[in-house]
């Protein structure tokens, strides 16, 4: 909705606005500026936008994902590094029901630019050995599924993963 600089900038100014109502006497109306300038710094690091994609994404609503993500208008400028890897992570996820290739892509620069999540990290390279499988690539598939296994420290992924190495082996 805002840019990323928009938002401190709100926040800040909130903020000095707080400061003068505790000067002026006001000590509700500065505890609640302050609690309204929260959701503008929460808004800094978590964007809203992927935020509610994140919301699509859980009801398996892949078209609704991709209309909040569309709504992100030049994702570099608007976004932070790590929402910026969120960003391509949920292109990649909503690209692999369509395109390999382009979700590979996505996943990639998902990496590169980091996830905060280790089970977000598993689960892209859990997807990027699903894609170099398929592509008869079986050396990268097998070190992205030792990848995965290692940063799946809840097992959440444990039967992916087991029933991936079981078609590594058909391979």
């Amino acid at each position: 909705m805002f840019n990323k600089n928009i938002k401190l900038v709100i926040a800040a100014l909130i903020i000095a606005y707080s400061g003068y109502q505790f000067v002026e006497g006001n000590i509700g109306n500065g505890i609640f500026l302050i609690l309204l300038s929260l959701i503008f710094i929460f808004l800094y690091f978590r964007n809203e936008m992927i935020l509610l994609a994140f919301l699509r994404m859980r009801k398996q609503d892949l078209e609704g994902t991709q209309k909040w993500l569309d709504r992100i208008k030049k994702p570099e400028a608007a976004l932070t590094t790590k929402q910026q890897g969120y960003y391509n992570y949920l292109h990649g996820i909503i690209f692999s029901q369509k395109n390999l290739t382009q979700a590979e892509k996505y996943f990639k620069k998902a990496l590169k630019l980091g996830l905060t999540m280790d089970y977000d990290v598993a689960m892209a390279k859990l997807s990027l050995a699903g894609i170099a499988m398929q592509k008869r690539r079986k050396r990268e598939a097998t070190t992205l599924l030792q990848e995965a296994k290692k940063l799946d420290k809840n097992n959440m992924l444990t039967e992916q993963i087991k029933m991936m190495q079981q078609q590594m082996k058909k391979i």
